[in-house]
């Protein structure tokens, strides 16, 4: 399983932002939902690394949240709440969020898992992928969040309900660079899953 420990960078200065972050999260099918677990930190945990991936990415949009990844089991039977879960997935998600703390990473999500070397790995390409959607202007986030990654035939309609061309929506995609996010996202989920599958 994949557990997400998710911190707040600097609530003192930006307001409790937890409410938002689970709104956000909310269309994420978690095996145990993403709820506040102290303060300004949120926590769920997920069965499959695409989920892991999504969610990281959501959260790093903003660029308001330091994300750790922890790769491993959770102790079953699993809570109703995942503030009450234990197991080496929590435990290496809380070891990869607090060497973000710590470090002056500008896309701001660490991995921790047993396979150090792949855990790394997966780290490395969530930060290119992280990156890409921190860079990104609010007018590119307007016409992608209309969008549904791999149907084809959208620009049309997505430039007709913001009173734009298909050419600036086609432009749009290309500055955000939509296309190759989504194409990469899968190498990601490949490697944390990777960490689970290596025995």
């Amino acid at each position: 399983m994949f557990t997400l420990t998710i911190n707040q960078r600097d609530s003192r200065h930006d307001g409790d932002l937890v409410p938002q972050l689970l709104k956000d999260l909310r269309h994420i099918p978690a095996r145990l939902d993403f709820d506040r677990s102290v303060e300004d930190e949120v926590q769920g945990i997920v069965e499959s690394s695409h989920q892991a991936v999504e969610t990281a990415l959501i959260a790093l949009r903003s660029g308001q949240w330091f994300v750790g990844i922890g790769v491993g089991p959770i102790n079953e039977p699993l809570p109703n709440l995942v503030k009450d879960a234990s197991g080496h997935g929590l435990v290496y998600a809380r070891r990869a969020v607090d060497r973000l703390r710590n470090s002056k990473e500008r896309v701001p999500v660490a991995v921790d898992g047993p396979l150090a070397t792949l855990a790394s790995e997966a780290e490395a390409v969530l930060r290119l992928l992280g990156h890409i959607v921190q860079h990104r202007s609010t007018a590119e986030w307007r016409v992608l969040d209309l969008l549904t990654p791999g149907v084809r035939g959208q620009q049309k309609a997505v430039a007709q309900e913001l009173g734009i061309t298909t050419q600036a929506v086609s432009k749009a995609l290309a500055r955000a660079q939509w296309a190759e996010e989504h194409a990469a996202r899968p190498a990601a989920a490949r490697l944390l899953q990777m960490i689970l599958e290596v025995r």
